[in-house]
């Protein structure tokens, strides 16, 4: 068989599953975003929820760099409420994803023991938060409508 003719099959059958997974990447986008932004916001709901408990925790057990408790607390919970809202609508896409970064990064540094599964779903979440940083929210989020719809 000639090895041109065989590369050539392969390329012809590659092409309507590249079409697919570009067509797919709008969806992947957003339910990458609406994942994320469920898993912060409830967090940050989770705090707000016994804010006596989440005080004492950031005083007691999370040692967040270079921040006090009582001003951590806050910015941390802040962040899991606004981040995630912009995140999912696809709102200043790239700024919520480096902020939620931030967050997630904050998160575990600020722990002194971490369980292997919770790190590794920090990881996953960091990877998610890089590739939306990265590659911005997709063609169905509002920066997108904003880019094509809004002044020139």
């Amino acid at each position: 068989m000639n090895t041109n003719t065989f590369s050539h099959r392969i390329a012809a059958g590659w092409r309507p599953l590249a079409r697919l997974l570009d067509a797919a990447q709008p969806l992947g986008a957003l339910l990458a975003r609406l994942y994320i932004a469920q898993v912060f916001f409830l967090s940050g709901l989770t705090k707000v929820r016994d804010w006596d408990t989440t005080l004492l925790l950031f005083t007691e057990e999370y040692h967040v760099p270079l921040l006090p408790p009582a001003l951590a607390a806050p910015l941390g919970t802040a962040g899991e409420l606004v981040l995630p809202v912009l995140l999912a609508l696809g709102l200043a896409g790239r700024f919520s994803a480096l902020g939620l970064s931030v967050v997630n990064v904050v998160a575990v540094l600020s722990l002194s023991e971490i369980a292997p599964a919770a790190f590794q779903q920090h990881l996953t979440w960091g990877a998610l938060l890089a590739a939306l940083a990265l590659f911005g929210p997709g063609r169905w989020s509002l920066d997108h409508w904003r880019g094509r719809h809004g002044p020139r």
